[in-house]
Protein backbone atom coordinates (compact mmCIF):
# COMPACT_ATOMS: atom_id res chain seq x y z
CA UNK A 1 0.00 0.00 0.00
CA UNK A 2 1.70 3.79 -0.92
CA UNK A 3 -1.80 5.55 0.00
CA UNK A 4 -5.24 5.91 1.06
CA UNK A 5 -6.47 4.80 -1.72
CA UNK A 6 -4.84 1.50 -2.16
CA UNK A 7 -6.49 0.65 1.28
CA UNK A 8 -9.83 -0.57 -0.44
CA UNK A 9 -7.84 -2.31 -3.24
CA UNK A 10 -5.99 -4.29 -0.69
CA UNK A 11 -8.72 -5.31 1.22
CA UNK A 12 -10.35 -6.21 -2.17
CA UNK A 13 -7.29 -8.33 -2.88
CA UNK A 14 -7.10 -10.18 0.31
CA UNK A 15 -10.84 -11.09 -0.05
CA UNK A 16 -10.06 -12.52 -3.06
CA UNK A 17 -7.26 -15.00 -1.85
CA UNK A 18 -9.47 -15.86 0.82
CA UNK A 19 -12.24 -17.36 -1.20
CA UNK A 20 -9.81 -19.34 -2.86
CA UNK A 21 -10.45 -23.14 -2.21
CA UNK A 22 -7.60 -24.68 -0.48
CA UNK A 23 -5.10 -21.28 0.80
CA UNK A 24 -4.29 -22.17 4.24
CA UNK A 25 -2.48 -18.84 4.76
CA UNK A 26 -1.55 -15.40 3.53
CA UNK A 27 1.56 -13.73 3.72
CA UNK A 28 1.97 -10.19 3.17
CA UNK A 29 5.49 -9.66 2.16
CA UNK A 30 6.34 -6.22 3.97
CA UNK A 31 5.30 -2.26 3.15
CA UNK A 32 2.09 -1.60 4.71
CA UNK A 33 3.00 1.98 3.75
CA UNK A 34 4.59 4.01 1.04
CA UNK A 35 7.68 5.62 1.26
CA UNK A 36 5.94 9.15 1.17
CA UNK A 37 3.26 8.47 4.11
CA UNK A 38 4.25 9.61 7.79
CA UNK A 39 4.96 6.80 9.95
CA UNK A 40 2.35 7.74 12.45
CA UNK A 41 0.97 5.46 14.95
CA UNK A 42 -3.31 6.39 13.37
CA UNK A 43 -1.65 4.47 9.79
CA UNK A 44 -0.23 2.19 11.00
CA UNK A 45 -3.45 1.23 13.14
CA UNK A 46 -6.11 1.59 9.30
CA UNK A 47 -3.42 -0.60 7.67
CA UNK A 48 -3.57 -3.16 10.87
CA UNK A 49 -7.50 -3.11 10.42
CA UNK A 50 -6.86 -4.16 6.38
CA UNK A 51 -4.81 -7.11 7.17
CA UNK A 52 -7.40 -8.50 10.11
CA UNK A 53 -10.03 -8.42 7.44
CA UNK A 54 -7.92 -12.05 5.94
CA UNK A 55 -10.67 -14.94 6.35
CA UNK A 56 -7.53 -17.36 6.49
CA UNK A 57 -4.50 -16.52 8.49
CA UNK A 58 -2.03 -13.70 7.58
CA UNK A 59 1.42 -13.34 8.40
CA UNK A 60 2.67 -10.08 7.93
CA UNK A 61 6.98 -9.29 7.30
CA UNK A 62 7.61 -6.12 8.03
CA UNK A 63 9.62 -3.95 5.03
CA UNK A 64 11.71 -1.13 3.67
CA UNK A 65 8.92 1.77 4.10
CA UNK A 66 7.16 0.02 7.14
CA UNK A 67 10.49 1.41 9.13
CA UNK A 68 13.62 1.81 7.46
CA UNK A 69 12.53 4.85 5.62
CA UNK A 70 10.44 6.03 8.25
CA UNK A 71 13.87 8.28 9.39
CA UNK A 72 13.29 10.59 5.93
CA UNK A 73 11.64 14.39 6.57
CA UNK A 74 8.29 12.82 3.91
CA UNK A 75 8.01 10.02 6.00
CA UNK A 76 8.24 12.14 9.66
CA UNK A 77 11.78 12.12 10.62
CA UNK A 78 11.04 9.46 13.04
CA UNK A 79 13.75 7.34 14.53
CA UNK A 80 13.44 4.24 12.67
CA UNK A 81 14.27 1.87 15.50
CA UNK A 82 11.63 3.23 17.86
CA UNK A 83 8.55 2.74 14.44
CA UNK A 84 10.25 -0.71 14.14
CA UNK A 85 9.35 -1.56 18.12
CA UNK A 86 6.05 0.09 17.77
CA UNK A 87 5.15 -2.61 14.84
CA UNK A 88 6.42 -4.66 17.17
CA UNK A 89 4.25 -4.22 20.25
CA UNK A 90 1.32 -3.63 18.00
CA UNK A 91 0.95 -5.62 14.60
CA UNK A 92 3.66 -8.26 15.93
CA UNK A 93 2.39 -8.79 19.75
CA UNK A 94 0.21 -11.44 19.50
CA UNK A 95 1.24 -15.36 19.59
CA UNK A 96 -0.80 -16.27 16.51
CA UNK A 97 -1.22 -14.48 12.85
CA UNK A 98 -3.62 -11.79 11.96
CA UNK A 99 -6.49 -12.98 10.06
CA UNK A 100 -10.19 -14.10 10.95
CA UNK A 101 -8.77 -17.66 11.69
CA UNK A 102 -5.67 -17.19 13.28
CA UNK A 103 -2.85 -19.91 13.37
CA UNK A 104 -0.25 -20.14 16.08
CA UNK A 105 3.05 -19.23 15.83
CA UNK A 106 6.29 -19.31 17.77
CA UNK A 107 8.24 -16.12 18.00
CA UNK A 108 12.02 -15.44 18.23
CA UNK A 109 11.35 -13.07 21.24
CA UNK A 110 10.55 -16.40 23.79
CA UNK A 111 14.41 -17.00 23.47
CA UNK A 112 15.56 -14.58 26.60
CA UNK A 113 18.57 -13.55 24.37
CA UNK A 114 16.37 -12.11 21.78
CA UNK A 115 13.58 -10.58 23.46
CA UNK A 116 13.27 -7.67 21.17
CA UNK A 117 12.73 -9.79 18.03
CA UNK A 118 9.17 -10.50 18.11
CA UNK A 119 8.79 -9.96 13.70
CA UNK A 120 11.23 -12.86 13.35
CA UNK A 121 8.51 -15.71 13.70
CA UNK A 122 8.11 -19.68 12.92
CA UNK A 123 5.48 -22.15 12.21
CA UNK A 124 4.18 -25.29 10.67
CA UNK A 125 1.71 -26.45 8.09
CA UNK A 126 1.95 -29.83 7.81
CA UNK A 127 5.58 -31.23 6.54
CA UNK A 128 6.86 -27.70 5.53
CA UNK A 129 8.54 -25.28 8.27
CA UNK A 130 8.10 -21.64 7.20
CA UNK A 131 10.49 -18.45 8.70
CA UNK A 132 9.78 -15.18 8.79
CA UNK A 133 12.65 -12.72 9.35
CA UNK A 134 13.07 -9.23 9.23
CA UNK A 135 15.72 -8.71 6.64
CA UNK A 136 14.54 -5.29 4.53
CA UNK A 137 15.76 -3.23 1.92
CA UNK A 138 18.13 -1.08 0.84
CA UNK A 139 20.90 -3.37 1.76
CA UNK A 140 19.21 -4.85 4.83
CA UNK A 141 19.20 -1.44 6.51
CA UNK A 142 23.25 -1.46 6.95
CA UNK A 143 24.30 2.22 7.24
CA UNK A 144 27.69 3.30 6.15
CA UNK A 145 27.94 6.34 8.52
CA UNK A 146 30.85 6.14 11.01
CA UNK A 147 30.20 4.50 14.42
CA UNK A 148 29.20 0.44 15.45
CA UNK A 149 26.19 -0.68 13.31
CA UNK A 150 24.23 -1.73 16.38
CA UNK A 151 20.74 -2.22 14.80
CA UNK A 152 22.04 -4.04 11.78
CA UNK A 153 24.93 -5.91 13.78
CA UNK A 154 22.50 -7.37 16.28
CA UNK A 155 19.59 -7.91 13.94
CA UNK A 156 22.18 -10.51 11.87
CA UNK A 157 23.06 -12.24 14.87
CA UNK A 158 19.25 -12.61 15.95
CA UNK A 159 18.56 -13.22 12.16
CA UNK A 160 20.91 -16.19 11.82
CA UNK A 161 20.41 -17.60 15.55
CA UNK A 162 16.98 -18.36 13.83
CA UNK A 163 17.89 -19.84 10.61
CA UNK A 164 19.82 -22.02 12.77
CA UNK A 165 17.40 -22.83 14.93
CA UNK A 166 14.41 -23.46 12.24
CA UNK A 167 17.19 -25.80 10.72
CA UNK A 168 17.24 -28.26 14.10
CA UNK A 169 13.21 -28.02 14.45
CA UNK A 170 13.06 -28.95 10.83
CA UNK A 171 15.00 -32.33 11.45
CA UNK A 172 13.66 -33.04 14.65
CA UNK A 173 9.72 -32.90 13.46
CA UNK A 174 11.20 -34.72 10.29
CA UNK A 175 9.89 -31.92 7.68
CA UNK A 176 9.92 -32.22 4.30
CA UNK A 177 11.24 -28.43 3.39
CA UNK A 178 11.88 -24.96 4.96
CA UNK A 179 10.58 -21.95 3.50
CA UNK A 180 12.03 -18.61 4.87
CA UNK A 181 10.13 -15.10 4.05
CA UNK A 182 12.11 -11.73 3.77
CA UNK A 183 10.93 -8.96 1.92
CA UNK A 184 14.29 -7.04 0.79
CA UNK A 185 16.16 -8.65 -2.06
CA UNK A 186 19.13 -10.38 -0.85
CA UNK A 187 20.76 -10.25 -4.21
CA UNK A 188 21.87 -14.51 -4.16
CA UNK A 189 23.97 -14.43 -7.06
CA UNK A 190 26.52 -11.61 -5.72
CA UNK A 191 27.35 -14.11 -2.91
CA UNK A 192 30.96 -13.19 -1.84
CA UNK A 193 33.21 -15.70 -0.62
CA UNK A 194 35.27 -15.57 2.81
CA UNK A 195 38.82 -14.47 2.06
CA UNK A 196 41.59 -15.10 4.07
CA UNK A 197 43.84 -11.64 3.86
CA UNK A 198 40.23 -9.63 3.05
CA UNK A 199 41.72 -6.75 5.22
CA UNK A 200 44.32 -5.99 2.93
CA UNK A 201 42.56 -5.05 0.34
CA UNK A 202 42.99 -1.13 1.20
CA UNK A 203 42.32 -0.32 -2.72
CA UNK A 204 39.10 -1.37 -3.18
CA UNK A 205 35.81 0.28 -1.89
CA UNK A 206 33.32 -1.66 -3.36
CA UNK A 207 29.82 -1.94 -1.38
CA UNK A 208 29.25 -3.83 1.81
CA UNK A 209 26.54 -6.52 1.37
CA UNK A 210 24.36 -5.84 4.41
CA UNK A 211 22.70 -9.51 2.97
CA UNK A 212 26.59 -11.34 3.49
CA UNK A 213 25.86 -12.89 6.55
CA UNK A 214 22.19 -14.18 5.22
CA UNK A 215 23.54 -15.49 2.19
CA UNK A 216 26.23 -17.61 4.53
CA UNK A 217 23.60 -18.65 7.38
CA UNK A 218 21.28 -20.21 4.27
CA UNK A 219 23.81 -21.79 2.69
CA UNK A 220 24.84 -23.69 6.04
CA UNK A 221 21.03 -24.07 6.29
CA UNK A 222 21.14 -26.26 3.24
CA UNK A 223 24.01 -28.26 3.98
CA UNK A 224 22.37 -29.50 7.33
CA UNK A 225 18.72 -29.79 6.63
CA UNK A 226 19.65 -31.34 3.09
CA UNK A 227 16.39 -31.21 1.60
CA UNK A 228 14.57 -28.11 0.06
CA UNK A 229 14.71 -24.56 1.22
CA UNK A 230 12.32 -22.08 -0.73
CA UNK A 231 13.48 -18.17 -0.27
CA UNK A 232 10.71 -16.10 -0.75
CA UNK A 233 11.54 -12.30 -1.29
CA UNK A 234 10.25 -9.11 -3.20
CA UNK A 235 11.77 -7.81 -6.40
CA UNK A 236 10.93 -4.49 -8.20
CA UNK A 237 13.22 -4.02 -10.44
CA UNK A 238 14.39 -7.11 -12.71
CA UNK A 239 11.46 -9.75 -11.85
CA UNK A 240 9.36 -8.78 -15.26
CA UNK A 241 7.26 -11.88 -15.41
CA UNK A 242 5.81 -11.26 -11.88
CA UNK A 243 8.17 -13.48 -10.55
CA UNK A 244 11.14 -15.54 -11.10
CA UNK A 245 12.00 -18.43 -9.99
CA UNK A 246 16.19 -19.18 -9.86
CA UNK A 247 19.11 -20.92 -7.48
CA UNK A 248 21.35 -18.70 -7.87
CA UNK A 249 23.32 -19.14 -4.45
CA UNK A 250 26.74 -20.43 -4.09
CA UNK A 251 29.17 -22.51 -1.74
CA UNK A 252 32.54 -21.01 -0.48
CA UNK A 253 33.85 -23.61 -2.83
CA UNK A 254 31.67 -22.02 -5.62
CA UNK A 255 29.70 -24.54 -6.39
CA UNK A 256 25.36 -24.18 -6.74
CA UNK A 257 23.13 -25.35 -4.08
CA UNK A 258 21.29 -27.45 -5.41
CA UNK A 259 18.67 -27.78 -2.52
CA UNK A 260 17.95 -24.17 -2.52
CA UNK A 261 15.16 -22.50 -4.63
CA UNK A 262 15.15 -18.21 -4.66
CA UNK A 263 11.36 -17.27 -5.41
CA UNK A 264 11.39 -13.10 -5.95
CA UNK A 265 7.96 -11.60 -6.64
CA UNK A 266 6.97 -8.73 -8.59
CA UNK A 267 3.42 -8.57 -9.58
CA UNK A 268 2.47 -6.16 -12.27
CA UNK A 269 -0.71 -5.04 -11.12
CA UNK A 270 -0.43 -5.67 -7.16
CA UNK A 271 -3.99 -4.09 -6.20
CA UNK A 272 -5.24 -7.11 -9.33
CA UNK A 273 -2.70 -9.80 -9.11
CA UNK A 274 -0.88 -12.04 -6.36
CA UNK A 275 1.41 -14.92 -6.14
CA UNK A 276 0.00 -18.79 -5.82
CA UNK A 277 3.12 -21.17 -4.49
CA UNK A 278 1.55 -24.64 -3.76
CA UNK A 279 3.79 -27.36 -2.12
CA UNK A 280 3.17 -31.29 -3.28
CA UNK A 281 6.04 -33.10 -2.22
CA UNK A 282 5.30 -36.07 -4.61
CA UNK A 283 6.54 -33.76 -7.76
CA UNK A 284 9.96 -32.61 -8.45
CA UNK A 285 10.22 -29.46 -7.78
CA UNK A 286 7.90 -29.90 -4.84
CA UNK A 287 6.81 -26.75 -5.21
CA UNK A 288 4.65 -24.41 -7.78
CA UNK A 289 4.20 -21.07 -8.70
CA UNK A 290 1.16 -19.06 -10.18
CA UNK A 291 -0.09 -15.51 -10.87
CA UNK A 292 -3.25 -15.43 -9.88
CA UNK A 293 -5.59 -12.13 -10.62
CA UNK A 294 -8.67 -10.81 -8.74
CA UNK A 295 -11.77 -11.71 -10.72
CA UNK A 296 -13.42 -8.57 -12.18
CA UNK A 297 -16.99 -8.76 -10.72
CA UNK A 298 -15.37 -8.87 -7.06
CA UNK A 299 -16.98 -5.45 -5.66
CA UNK A 300 -14.83 -2.86 -4.02
CA UNK A 301 -14.99 -2.34 -0.10
CA UNK A 302 -17.18 0.60 0.19
CA UNK A 303 -16.91 1.01 4.26
CA UNK A 304 -13.05 0.92 5.61
CA UNK A 305 -12.35 -1.93 8.26
CA UNK A 306 -12.38 -0.92 11.42
CA UNK A 307 -9.77 -2.38 14.09
CA UNK A 308 -11.63 -4.70 16.64
CA UNK A 309 -10.31 -4.18 20.40
CA UNK A 310 -9.88 -6.39 23.47
CA UNK A 311 -12.52 -4.83 25.69
CA UNK A 312 -11.57 -4.33 29.41
CA UNK A 313 -12.39 -6.75 31.83
CA UNK A 314 -14.83 -6.53 34.07
CA UNK A 315 -14.68 -4.25 37.33
CA UNK A 316 -15.62 -5.36 40.78
CA UNK A 317 -19.15 -5.32 41.96
CA UNK A 318 -19.22 -2.51 44.26
CA UNK A 319 -20.13 -4.01 48.26
CA UNK A 320 -23.32 -3.18 49.44
CA UNK A 321 -23.03 -0.26 52.08
CA UNK A 322 -23.31 -1.50 55.58
CA UNK A 323 -23.95 1.76 57.35
CA UNK A 324 -21.79 3.15 60.16
CA UNK A 325 -20.29 0.37 62.43
CA UNK A 326 -21.71 1.57 65.61
CA UNK A 327 -25.08 0.88 64.40
CA UNK A 328 -24.29 -2.80 63.80
CA UNK A 329 -25.01 -5.55 66.44
CA UNK A 330 -21.88 -6.87 68.06
CA UNK A 331 -20.77 -9.80 66.95
CA UNK A 332 -19.27 -11.02 70.18
CA UNK A 333 -21.72 -11.04 73.26
CA UNK A 334 -20.26 -8.42 76.13
CA UNK A 335 -21.06 -10.09 79.51
CA UNK A 336 -24.29 -8.79 81.23
CA UNK A 337 -25.42 -7.74 77.71
CA UNK A 338 -28.40 -8.47 75.88
CA UNK A 339 -28.21 -11.34 73.49
CA UNK A 340 -29.42 -9.65 69.71
CA UNK A 341 -32.62 -10.11 67.89
CA UNK A 342 -31.79 -13.14 65.44
CA UNK A 343 -34.21 -11.18 63.25
CA UNK A 344 -31.76 -8.49 63.33
CA UNK A 345 -29.20 -10.11 61.37
CA UNK A 346 -32.20 -10.81 58.45
CA UNK A 347 -32.22 -7.00 57.78
CA UNK A 348 -28.60 -6.84 57.02
CA UNK A 349 -27.90 -5.94 53.54
CA UNK A 350 -26.06 -9.44 51.63
CA UNK A 351 -23.92 -9.56 48.65
CA UNK A 352 -25.96 -11.38 45.64
CA UNK A 353 -24.62 -14.83 45.15
CA UNK A 354 -23.66 -13.86 41.38
CA UNK A 355 -21.28 -10.91 42.67
CA UNK A 356 -19.22 -13.66 45.39
CA UNK A 357 -21.49 -13.50 47.80
CA UNK A 358 -23.65 -16.71 49.51
CA UNK A 359 -23.87 -18.35 52.38
CA UNK A 360 -21.56 -17.33 55.79
CA UNK A 361 -20.29 -20.76 56.02
CA UNK A 362 -16.53 -21.87 56.62
CA UNK A 363 -14.23 -21.43 53.19
CA UNK A 364 -13.40 -24.23 51.64
CA UNK A 365 -10.82 -25.34 48.85
CA UNK A 366 -10.08 -27.53 46.43
CA UNK A 367 -7.21 -29.84 45.51
CA UNK A 368 -5.52 -28.90 42.28
CA UNK A 369 -6.14 -32.13 41.00
CA UNK A 370 -10.05 -32.42 41.80
CA UNK A 371 -10.51 -28.91 39.30
CA UNK A 372 -11.61 -29.13 35.55
CA UNK A 373 -8.69 -28.61 33.37
CA UNK A 374 -10.17 -26.14 29.64
CA UNK A 375 -10.29 -27.87 26.85
CA UNK A 376 -7.71 -26.87 24.20
CA UNK A 377 -9.22 -26.00 20.63
CA UNK A 378 -9.01 -28.08 17.92
CA UNK A 379 -6.71 -27.45 15.02
CA UNK A 380 -8.34 -27.01 11.58
CA UNK A 381 -7.14 -29.21 8.54
CA UNK A 382 -5.17 -27.14 5.84
CA UNK A 383 -3.25 -27.65 2.70
CA UNK A 384 -0.37 -26.61 1.37
CA UNK A 385 -1.07 -23.53 -0.54
CA UNK A 386 -0.55 -20.36 0.21
CA UNK A 387 -0.42 -16.84 -0.96
CA UNK A 388 1.14 -13.77 -1.27
CA UNK A 389 -0.11 -10.06 -2.13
Amino acid sequence: MQSPADEAPTQRLIDAIGRERGVSFIVYDGNLKGPKEACRDALYERRHAVLETSRPALFFIPGQHDWVDCTSAQAGGFDPVERLDQLRQTLLGDAQSMGQNPMPLTRESEVSRFRPYRENARWQLGDTVFVALNAPSPNNHYLTAGGRNGEFEDRVIANAFWLQHAGEYAKRRDARAIVVFIQGDPEPERYERPERFAWLRFGRNSRRDGFLEFKRSLVKLAQTFQRPVLVIHCDDERASGGFVIDQPLRNDKGNQVTNLTRVALAPHDRHNQWIEIEADFDRTPPFRVTMRDVPRQLPMPTAPPVLQRDEPAASMPAVPSLGPASELPPLLQTPGQQQPDPQEFEQLPRIPADQGGGGYGPATSVAPAQRNAPAAPGAPGASGTFGSP
